[in-house]
């Protein structure tokens, strides 16, 4: 199989706008262990606290964090993902904006949350604008869902995915794993980390959904797109017979107080 040449990096934060909906229904949500880890390492309860969720995409984390009792202001600069933001959670307030240039007062918040965001960010500015929102002693909580490539199926599919790339995907999550430094290049955030992992079980067809809702697909050609899904159908088939696949995933925690 030919290999594709890598998307740009506007392209691929545009084109969630145009697949909000799978987004929402496909994508896997986090465990509650992630949200006690958070308060842990914050040194305070989500209860009660003051959060700005940003990129807060389809609203997945927002909602969880929401019924962890937190007051929960959504920052997501995509109209579509918005749009979809709204439909789903009517009664959560929401701003268009991004975690660049936060539409939020100084010292507003106790948290600033990033799922599966802070990588869009431009750290120059992301990194002064999160400790601007911040009070003092606030934190913030950047997580992302990362393919637990200790197992040999996921290991196995995410070789697939990077010949279709032209990507070591292993060797990257070991990259981002081992250098902390890379959320925050300035050094003005000293990060602690934790690791946890969870799964799920879902339908073929829901996990196929939830790989295509993925920025590198969407913006990939719809035929090459197409024929890898169906290719990975019929390796996936092989191996959950039932066709309801364990998604296992370790989500990637960092939290960093502002002094």
């Amino acid at each position: 199989m030919t290999t594709t040449r890598p998307p740009s990096r506007a392209a691929r934060a545009r084109s969630f706008d145009s697949a909000a909906a799978q987004y929402a229904a496909n994508r896997p949500s986090y465990p509650p262990a992630l949200f006690d880890a958070v308060e842990e390492l914050a040194g305070r309860s989500l209860s009660g606290a003051r959060v700005v969720d940003v990129g807060a995409g389809t609203g997945i984390a927002t909602a969880l964090l929401r019924d962890r009792g937190a007051d929960v202001l959504a920052v997501e600069p995509g109209e579509g993902m918005a749009a979809e933001f709204r439909r789903g959670l009517p009664d959560l307030p929401l701003v268009l904006g991004n975690g660049n240039a936060l539409p939020v007062p100084d010292a507003r918040a106790d948290f600033v949350t990033y799922a599966q965001a802070w990588h869009w960010t431009d750290t120059a500015r992301s990194v002064p604008e999160v400790l601007r929102v911040l009070r003092p002693g606030g934190a913030l909580a950047v997580w992302w869902n990362t393919d637990a490539l200790d197992l040999d199926w996921i290991a196995e599919a995410a070789d697939r995915k990077g010949r279709f790339f032209g990507v070591d995907i292993a060797a990257e999550k070991r990259r981002a794993g081992e250098r902390l430094d890379l959320a925050d290049p300035s050094g003005r955030l000293d990060f602690a980390r934790r690791d946890i992992r969870w799964s799920r079980r879902v339908p073929v067809d829901t996990h196929l959904a939830n790989i295509g809702s993925h920025s590198a697909f969407l913006v990939a050609p719809r035929e090459r797109r197409t024929a890898f899904l169906e290719e990975e159908r019929t390796h996936l088939l092989k191996v959950f017979p039932d066709g309801i696949v364990e998604e296992t995933y370790d989500v990637l925690l960092l939290v960093a107080i502002k002094p």
